[in-house]
């Protein structure tokens, strides 16, 4: 379930109708989008899609041409002073000096704030601690993303930009920054994350915006978004290339079968228990095994290419 704002509160986010040109290229195009209280959104797109100049509006960093910016409440660009302490931004390029050390980057950053977390606990937290005195510019790509990480919630934040947090990571650091994120919706902190991971995307939002060319073209819930277009539909997800022919003649024209996707297989029609198990008996008798079915429900990479027709990352 999504979570929403209490009764009288301020979203989080909330753009109405907002464009943005540059030249005569339009990024944003009459876009509106809310991020509730203690809400994960995901924002996803293509290159180009418009996520960045999105994102940098909401932050105070790009001014709309039309429209209406609102965070918490407040307008980004004419409110900054009051705004810049209540929120946290962490950009992929990291932001931070680069003679620095991490352990100094992130004293200097906290020293801004009213009422920090503890500066070694953070960077305990996200592994960090032996990295403390090392030189900003010398600290790996997986460091740096997660000191950039470190600088962006150690002022307590009521709500966090997040873009692209776990690019460049490994599968251990990966999960401990997607235990924090949990930990920050627990905590009533409001999330904006950009991702060009889907099971990221899937896992920790509580809503999902896919825009392309400045526009919406999809919303709602990782489930709600992932049943678009898929009623009657069974995805099976096996090796690439099997003779499809067989399952085809066991359902006796009830339903069509095609590989849509390598390796992504997709039954239409009146989709029961019997066709998930002629499947099931379809892949074993060709003596390989079906990694994923799924019913009235698509991938979420599924969704993304049949609506941009582009991958997340170009």
């Amino acid at each position: 379930m999504t979570p929403s704002s209490p009764p009288g509160a301020v979203p989080a986010v909330r753009l109405d109708g907002v464009v943005k040109t540059f030249g005569g290229v339009t990024a944003v195009d009459h876009l509106d989008l809310t991020v509730e209280r203690s809400q994960v959104l995901a924002l996803l797109g293509p290159n180009g899609a418009g996520k960045t100049t999105t994102v940098e509006m909401c932050e105070g960093f790009v001014t709309p041409d039309e429209g209406s910016v609102r965070v918490l409440g407040l307008d980004p660009v004419a409110d900054s002073d009051a705004l810049r302490p209540r929120i946290g931004v962490m950009l992929q390029g990291g932001g931070a000096y680069p003679g620095s050390r991490a352990g100094e980057m992130l004293d200097l950053v906290a020293a801004y704030s009213a009422d920090p977390l503890d500066p070694d606990w953070l960077l305990q937290r996200l592994g960090l601690d032996e990295a403390r005195r090392t030189p900003y510019r010398r600290l790996s790509g997986g460091q740096q993303q997660r000191l950039a990480l470190a600088c962006a919630l150690v002022g307590r934040p009521e709500l966090v930009f997040l873009d692209e947090p776990t690019a460049g990571l490994d599968a251990q650091a990966r999960l401990l920054v997607w235990e924090l994120i949990d930990a920050l919706r627990r905590d009533g902190v409001s999330v904006l994350l950009t991702t060009h991971l889907m099971d990221e995307a899937e896992e920790l939002a509580d809503e999902i915006v896919i825009i392309d060319h400045g526009r919406v073209v999809a919303a709602g819930t990782p489930e709600e978004v992932m049943r678009t277009g898929a009623e009657g539909q069974l995805w099976l997800t096996a090796p690439p290339a099997l003779d499809v022919a067989p399952l085809q003649a066991s359902l006796a024209g009830t339903c069509r079968v095609r590989e849509a996707l390598p390796g992504r297989y997709l039954v239409e029609g009146a989709v029961d228990p019997g066709v998930v198990a002629a499947a099931a008996q379809w892949c074993a008798a060709l003596g390989v095994l079906a990694t994923e079915i799924r019913v009235d429900q698509r991938s979420l990479e599924d969704v993304f290419l049949e609506l941009t027709g582009r991958e997340l990352r170009g």
